[in-house]
């Protein structure tokens, strides 16, 4: 009776098992290719499976017999011209936390604070700096890169990090888990020709690390003086340090009640 009633209850909640695990693999695969020009042929892919079903129920032949060659073919192509997707898709893969660890509003607020301070100060005075915040992707491969460090985020121990006589001023600075966990890393350099001449190896670097991760990525230039922030490809020049901030706590979406918010 006992095996019955359990018997029952599978095949009762049998679907909606299978809608999770399916809903599980769709947003992974979404995941995937993020960020990617891959994503337009998902789209497309997720269009011609709506047609070849609806082909086959109306029970058209002809065009069920031409797609089902097309999927055939096209499998061979995607591998080929997107070749370079799949690989940044599988790095960042290995590289997500199943499980990301959040930092409390406070933390953030004091991360950034620091942060803001020093490259505010290392603008000034024309250093160069390359800073990456682990968002979801992990960063620890390419803190093995470098010197691993476990350290409190102050402003001070980032601009002496970057000061010119640093041993590591010249790669990267790596934050993971609200803490400096490494120092002079080195980052993927972005194969894209797009990004003007007039950008060096750091903004390069900044790019490669984005087109692989979701870090956020701050990039000071000590030639022009200015600050830029890196995220998903995307650069957001010619930041002031209110600007730099705004933009960071957008990303992470870190909601903060404003001062003097009415509480009646």
């Amino acid at each position: 009776m006992l095996n019955t009633n359990l018997v029952a209850v599978f095949l009762l909640w049998k679907p909606l098992f299978e809608i999770i695990i399916l809903w599980f693999v769709i947003y992974h695969i979404m995941l995937f290719f993020e960020g990617t020009r891959a994503i337009q042929v998902l789209r497309g892919i997720v269009i011609l499976l709506v047609a070849f079903f609806l082909f086959q129920r109306l029970n058209l032949t002809i065009l069920d017999w031409l797609l089902t060659k097309l999927f055939g073919i096209s499998v061979i192509a995607i591998l080929i011209i997107f070749h370079p997707e799949i690989r940044q898709g599988l790095a960042r893969l290995g590289q997500r936390h199943l499980f990301g660890t959040t930092l409390r509003e406070e933390e953030w607020d004091y991360l950034l604070k620091e942060i803001g301070r020093a490259v505010d100060n290392l603008s000034r005075e024309s250093i160069g700096a390359l800073i990456a915040i682990e968002k979801t992707d992990s960063l620890s491969t390419y803190i093995e890169s470098g010197v691993a460090l476990d350290a409190r985020i102050s402003s001070d121990l980032i601009e002496t990090v970057f000061t010119p006589r640093s041993i590591l001023h010249d790669g990267g600075l790596i934050i993971q888990h609200g803490r400096i966990a490494g120092a002079g890393c080195l980052f993927p350099l972005t194969q894209s020709q797009e990004l003007s001449r007039i950008y060096g190896t750091r903004h390069r670097a900044a790019l490669g690390l984005s087109e692989e991760t979701d870090a956020i990525i701050i990039v000071v230039s000590e030639e022009r003086q200015d600050v830029s922030l890196v995220y998903r490809g995307q650069f957001y020049r010619d930041l002031n340090k209110e600007e730099l901030l705004l933009k960071v706590k957008e990303i992470i979406k870190l909601k903060k009640e404003e001062d003097g918010q009415s509480t009646g």
